[in-house]
This record gives structure tokens, C-alpha cells and sequence, in this order.
């Protein structure tokens, strides 16, 4: 299986995002309710490898129609800004 990756990231206050690109090797989503990117992380300075595309590497979110068996089988998602979290904007419900 390969991980999907992360097409987009709009939250340009994680440390992991370059220029709206995910630069974490991989991200974790949600808790079995909320598909919140539970890898983002606020501060000033930059993490990741800069040359790598960030992937999904485990999805919590139980009711997402790309969720199975914990794994994210989207193609690709995107992670923006959703009330004041950064949440998978390609969740989709069962």
C-alpha cells in the first residue's frame, strides 16, 4: 500500500509547511471523531525534510468513507484551516 499524499497544505502556521507543501514524512488525522491533522505544529521556525512531500500515515477518523482499517485510502488530501484547526479537508462521510 502506499501512503497518500498531502496535495496541499493552507496552513502556513505549521512548522512542517513550505510555500502550502507538507514537509512532514508523514502525518497523522484525527481522533475517531474530528479529522483534525494531529502532526501540525505552530511554531516560527520550519521542520521536515525540504525535499520530501508529506504522505498520511495513519487516519483515526472512523467515519471517513477513506478510512480502512486505520489507513487513509484517498489518493491525495489537503489540509486547511477549519474553524481554528487544522483539519483534512478531503474527510468524507461514510
Amino acid at each position: 500500500m502506499e501512503m497518500p499524499t498531502v496535495n496541499e497544505c493552507q496552513v502556513e502556521s505549521c512548522a512542517y509547511n513550505r510555500d502550502r507543501a507538507c514537509h512532514a514524512l508523514a502525518i497523522t488525522i484525527g481522533d475517531t471523531h474530528l479529522a483534525q491533522c494531529d502532526t501540525f505544529f505552530g511554531v516560527s521556525s520550519k521542520g521536515g525534510d525540504p525535499a520530501a512531500t508529506g504522505r498520511v500515515g495513519a487516519c483515526k477518523v472512523s467515519d471517513c468513507r477513506h478510512n480502512t482499517q486505520l489507513e487513509c485510502q484517498a489518493p491525495g488530501i489537503v489540509v486547511g484551516q477549519s474553524r481554528s484547526e487544522a483539519d483534512c479537508l478531503t474527510y468524507a462521510p461514510a
